[in-house]
């Protein structure tokens, strides 16, 4: 009998509780029995979560991989998850925090904050236009590329697939009072790692550090037309070491026609010493440090069709030129090879009043050397595929 007596207290537990948390008060409205809760939260608190959003930012597929048309391997995987947290806390005071399940959490060891952190800020109102931001930012380049949604790019071309996008800094920004121009600056770590850790072995001769390693990006955006053409144009200088820096354009445009939108990318990295390492790579058979002088150039091209309010066609196409202007053979060309990239994709969007896309996708990826390339570094042309059959769904938890 005793464990009867045992089964009915746990069955009672949550009733016991909740009970314990009842105050009964006698009103004399009508002489009834009014039971308050005491909540969990208390109610001065509970104004907080109006203007807070919890957010699973989700992609999961079914991904079949190919190299030179020969099929590699296929598997389930989470492409991504970042769990996020913002809103106000202060009719003034805005905070976002950002974390990336899908990124191995090293803590950086100039920033001393995981990489696995895209962002944690706090941004302050200092008035209906102007803010101030401080903490892990997203650096505030231009292109549309980097503007999205992380889950909603299937594959990134080569500057922003291999960059530090995510530095901590501060930056302040101003809308003009019509509300069709923002400007905005940053004063930022120029990398998460220290000199030593980013290139190690591989740091050239002859080249010292700098003292302040800082980037600085400048950006604007702007609305033309009643908002059916658009920009978002950015110029960031960064200090890598002394004598070698980086200077990054990238040239935004969203052009908008009913069901039809086409965005257009123009980016052009000049590294003094590679950060991105792609040249670096091609030539480290011959040559054992990062390369110094180089260059990249990229175009980058989305359009996105509503065919009805359920299905959506998308096309990107897009291609990265990588070349070194510091080769110290005469005869030799600058640029080292080229990469391509197409991505048909279509979506399904079952539900109207929430936002999850079912989609098919393929990325078609292309990279092709020089012959100089190929004879002076040993390197082959080669191609990639990757067929994914997945969902894409920011999960508003809260």
């Amino acid at each position: 009998m005793k464990k009867y007596y045992i089964y009915l207290i746990i069955a009672l537990f949550p009733t016991i509780v909740l009970g314990q948390a009842k105050k009964e008060k006698q009103t004399t409205e009508g002489n009834h029995l009014i039971d308050s809760i005491t909540p969990i939260i208390p109610v001065s608190k509970q104004s907080l979560l109006r203007d807070v959003d919890v957010i699973f930012n989700s992609r999961m597929a079914y991904n079949s991989y190919f190299t030179d048309g020969n099929h590699d391997l296929s598997h389930f995987n989470v492409d991504q998850l970042r769990f996020e947290v913002k809103g106000k806390i202060h009719d003034k005071v805005y905070f976002r925090f950002r974390n990336r399940y899908t990124r191995e959490p090293v803590p950086g060891n100039l920033d001393n904050i995981s990489r696995a952190v895209d962002l944690a800020f706090v941004r302050v109102d200092l008035s209906k236009r102007t803010n101030i931001s401080f903490g892990k930012l997203c650096a505030d380049w231009g292109g549309y590329e980097f503007d999205f949604n992380p889950i909603d790019i299937l594959t990134y071309n080569d500057i922003i697939e291999y960059a530090d996008n995510f530095l901590v800094g501060a930056g302040v920004s101003h809308t003009l009072e019509n509300g069709n121009h923002t400007f905005s600056f940053q004063a930022l770590n120029s990398r998460t790692k220290t000199y030593q850790e980013q290139y190690g072995t591989t740091a050239p001769p002859g080249i010292t550090p700098s003292e302040y390693p800082l980037a600085l990006v400048g950006n604007w955006r702007g609305k033309f037309f009643g908002g059916k053409f658009e920009t978002t144009y950015s110029y960031s200088f960064f200090n890598e070491a002394q004598g070698a820096h980086m200077n990054y354009i990238a040239l935004g445009n969203k052009f908008t026609a009913n069901k039809l939108v086409i965005y257009y990318d123009f980016q052009y990295s000049n590294e003094g010493l590679d950060r991105l390492g792609i040249v670096s790579n091609i030539i480290s058979s011959q040559y054992p440090y990062a390369a110094q002088k180089a260059v990249y150039l990229e175009n980058w091209v989305r359009a996105e069709y509503l065919v009805n309010p359920k299905i959506n066609l998308l096309l990107t196409v897009m291609n990265s030129n990588h070349s070194w202007k510091d080769n110290p053979d005469p005869n030799a060309k600058d640029k080292l090879s080229t990469s391509y990239g197409l991505i048909p994709t279509i979506q399904y969007m079952p539900f109207n009043d929430f936002n999850i896309k079912f989609y098919l996708a393929y990325t078609a990826r292309k990279y092709d050397y020089t012959s100089y390339a190929e004879n002076t570094f040993g390197v082959k042309d080669y191609s990639t595929g990757l067929l994914a059959v997945g969902f894409i769904a920011p999960l508003l938890v809260l």
